[in-house]
């Protein structure tokens, strides 16, 4: 994959751009590329949101309108764990299960999340693999969005996820 290339993440309340991180996560960064530009996001949604902590998406089974099912999917496969990041105010990580079952700390083939504060006590658990580069106030709208008792926004916070050429996007977060 291309390095000159960034993900825009286009959502009702505005456009998220993240720029991946090769060097710390090669194996998560080249796979998150390869969805995007596949186009399995489209139509998933940020099916977690928690207020000062973070969002997350990227859930196959988000696009079902069965909520017991979100959060649960996966593209079937997962990533090997490449922990190296601290969890910073807008960085980018996989998700994961928890270490009972998956004492490997592997990554989840397709879910993440963005920090909308430093998580400090996240560091050393999840891969941080990319940051967001502009559009952090739209990660701060969603994550401010009303939610159910399962943090997941009683209205769709869809997403359309693309890449385009770095040189294309102005400004940064």
């Amino acid at each position: 994959m291309n390095q000159d290339k960034v993900v825009v993440i286009r959502t009702r309340l505005g456009e998220i751009v993240l720029e991946t991180d090769p060097s710390a996560a090669p194996l998560t960064s080249k796979n998150f590329l390869k969805l995007a530009e596949e186009g399995f996001y489209n139509q998933t949604t940020f099916h977690r949101v928690i207020p000062d902590f973070m969002i997350q998406g990227g859930d196959p089974n988000s696009k079902s309108s069965d909520r017991s099912l979100h959060g649960r999917g996966d593209p079937g496969y997962t990533i090997p764990a490449e922990i190296k990041k601290p969890n910073l105010r807008g960085s980018v990580a996989t998700a994961r299960l928890g270490d009972q079952v998956n004492p490997k700390k592997e990554s989840s083939g397709s879910q993440f999340f963005i920090n909308v504060k430093d998580n400090s006590f996240l560091d050393g658990q999840y891969t941080v693999f990319g940051k967001v580069i502009k559009g952090m106030d739209v990660v701060d709208k969603i994550v401010a969005v009303r939610r159910d008792r399962n943090d997941n926004p009683l209205e769709r916070v869809e997403m359309t996820v693309t890449l385009v050429e770095k040189s294309e996007i102005s400004g940064n977060a």
